[in-house]
């Protein structure tokens, strides 16, 4: 019996069978589910600086909006965060933009945005001199 047989070939490692990875089927994968009308996602992928870049857009209905950012941008975030790892995995940088997206909602994503007070600030006391 020989045990060679169970010895992996280093040549035929995971990393080395895919020269990159499916952008487009991972963003659809993430995003559909959120969608009420799935086949409204359109997705483009475009690679830049010699396929290092990776810049991803996507769109949909106006309605999944809300859908897709979740509270607070929680769900857009990971998204993201999920297409960033796995391009960081395959040696590539990647963004991802959200088609007609205004820069408030990207900054708020992202926890940069400034929120209004529900309430206004109670006045401090003043101090009394006797």
């Amino acid at each position: 019996m020989s045990l060679s047989n169970s010895v992996p070939d280093p040549g035929h490692s995971p990393a080395k069978l895919s020269t990159h990875p499916d952008f487009v089927g991972l963003v659809r994968f993430l995003v559909e589910p959120f969608l009420e009308s799935p086949e409204s996602l359109s997705i483009d992928c475009e690679f830049l600086s010699g396929r290092t870049r990776v810049w991803i857009r996507i769109a949909f209905k106006g309605e999944d909006r809300g859908r897709v950012f979740g509270r607070g941008g929680r769900n857009i975030q990971a998204i993201r965060t999920v297409v960033v790892a796995t391009a960081k995995l395959s040696g590539r940088t990647a963004h991802l933009d959200v088609y007609g997206e205004s820069s408030l909602e990207h900054t708020a994503d992202k926890g940069g945005g400034h929120r209004t007070p529900r309430h206004k600030p109670r006045p401090t006391a003043k101090l009394r001199k006797n």
